[in-house]
């Protein structure tokens, strides 16, 4: 069933009618920003606890330099934010929810960051946005057996907001596999496009999300058509920073002669046949430990697997160039990152490159944030522009 739509006056197609202002919370170094303000998005305010993020952020957008306050969200409250905010954005921890983490869910002290941006929007009262779009892993969805993802949406149901599941991976739009997902929280008449009841499978919604959606079909729950995700690179040839055969980012030989005996038969031969087919081609390659010993592993794709935040171990990504048979190995630089983030223009400068390529490794893909930008957040506020 076909819901009712939001009026609103008349603008040029994919010109918001006015800028939209945006509360980011949890903004990290500012890729959410950087993946609305081309669709006439305006950060009014943003939160983030860490300096070094901070940092980046206002370098890359010294105009929202007044808006960030940095600072634990805990002591945030829903008088400090501007009352004319129509979206709030919000990228909570991960690790309580990862697969790779703790499991502890939306009980854990990270994760659970998730029940302070509700409290804050609570305090709101009828300042609250009107939409509202969360990110995080697939894990939020399977978190103690999905409950922490129901509690999640009942209590924005609560809030007065109608929810809808929806999942991207980033590889189609970078060449990195970085699967992702969104609730996007609507209060009041639905737009144009929104239906009520389970969706059908598509690219955005899986079967699993699909799942989701009959689980929770008892709460306010709704869904926006969308268009297919677009097919992504299948290689790293327009990431990879060009580089010298003499640049000493390469691995020596010593190096590279102990990555090569670490790799087992399969990696062996994933190897071989790069050489074998005389091409340039490039492969990532994750640092793990097997069996007690130090093993590498090279991706089997021509693209990058999930960015992390770099802390050693398999955090951190190689990269493996095979040219001309012969192959050389480094460690991926912040520029190079920041490409498969859908960030390449931007300023890669901190203190460290690591805390460039932290910052990253926890943010969003600019161009996964702009296609739900475009396809899903203007037409429910802006739906004459749609």
């Amino acid at each position: 069933m076909s819901a009712t739509r939001t009026s609103a006056a008349p603008a040029p197609a994919g010109i918001v009618d006015g800028p939209i202002a945006v509360a980011e919370f949890f903004a990290g170094i500012g890729l959410m920003a950087a993946g609305l303000e081309p669709l006439g998005f305006h950060v009014a305010w943003a939160n983030d606890i860490e300096q070094a993020k901070q940092d980046l952020y206002v370098a890359n957008r010294p105009r929202s330099a007044e808006a960030f306050h940095l600072g634990d969200v805990r002591n945030a409250q829903g008088s400090d934010l501007p009352a004319a905010v129509e979206l709030a954005t919000a990228s909570f921890p991960c690790i309580d929810l990862s697969l790779a983490g703790n499991r502890k869910g939306l009980a854990g002290e990270q994760s659970g960051m998730f029940w302070e941006f509700a409290r804050v929007l609570r305090e709101m009262g009828p300042a609250r946005p009107r939409v509202v779009l969360l990110e995080n892993v697939h894990g939020f969805a399977t978190s103690h057996g999905g409950k922490d993802l129901r509690e999640a949406l009942e209590t924005m149901g609560e809030l007065g907001y109608s929810c809808d599941v929806i999942a991207v991976n980033a590889r189609h739009f970078v060449p990195q596999s970085r699967p992702r997902m969104f609730v996007i929280g609507i209060a009041g008449d639905l737009p144009k496009g929104a239906h009520l009841g389970v969706p059908p499978i598509s690219s955005a919604r899986p079967e699993w999300v699909r799942g989701v959606h009959e689980a929770n079909a008892d709460l306010r729950m709704h869904h926006m058509e969308l268009p297919e995700l677009p097919d992504g690179p299948a290689d790293l040839g327009a990431v990879v920073q060009k580089m010298a055969p003499d640049d000493d980012r390469w691995w020596d030989a010593e190096r590279l002669e102990r990555f090569t005996a670490s790799l087992r038969p399969l990696h062996v031969e994933r190897l071989q046949q790069l050489r074998d087919a005389g091409a340039t081609a490039w492969r990532t390659a994750y640092r793990r430990t097997r069996d007690g010993a130090t093993t590498w592993e090279i991706r089997a794709d021509g693209i990058a697997g999930c960015l992390r935040t770099t802390g050693g171990g398999s955090s951190k990504q190689a990269l493996v160039e095979v040219k001309r048979g012969r192959a050389r190995v480094r460690w991926m630089t912040a520029l190079e990152y920041a490409r498969l983030m859908g960030a390449g223009d931007y300023r890669t400068k901190a203190r460290t490159d690591n805390q460039a390529m932290f910052g990253f490794g926890d943010a969003v893909v600019v161009d996964v944030i702009g296609w739900i930008g475009q396809h899903y957040l203007v037409p429910a506020l802006r739906p004459s522009v749609s």
